[in-house]
């Protein structure tokens, strides 16, 4: 999505750190809803998928998805699915694309059906 007239600007990634995108536009709409009621803990989120988004000590609150969602594809390559834990009911999964140091958001927002 292209940045338009009034649109926050997003800092560069500098030292190592990774370039984070959305994947989709209910990506952005989510991301935007969780500025609304969680920014503190959203921003916290951001750090750490601009810093180490593929922790090697996963915790509770920010890990690898498990099955089926492990793994997601982009421009017909798989990537493993990461979560980060927002808020007890708020997430933000994510896919690691490795190669280009890239976070593809691909979904902001409530706990999501399918991991219960």
């Amino acid at each position: 999505m292209s940045p338009k007239k009034n649109d926050p600007v997003a800092p560069p990634p500098v030292n190592g750190e990774w370039q984070i995108r959305f994947r989709t536009s209910e990506s952005v709409k989510g991301w935007q809803e969780l500025e609304n009621r969680a920014t503190n803990n959203l921003r916290r989120a951001w750090d750490a998928m601009r810093t180490d988004p593929g922790p090697a000590v996963q915790t509770s609150r920010h890990e690898q998805l498990k099955g089926s969602l492990s793994c997601g594809a982009r421009g017909g390559r798989a990537m493993p699915r990461w979560q980060i834990e927002v808020t007890g009911g708020d997430r933000v999964w994510y896919l690691l694309d490795v190669e280009k140091h890239t976070v593809w958001i691909d979904y902001a927002g409530a706990h999501p059906k399918a991991t219960e």
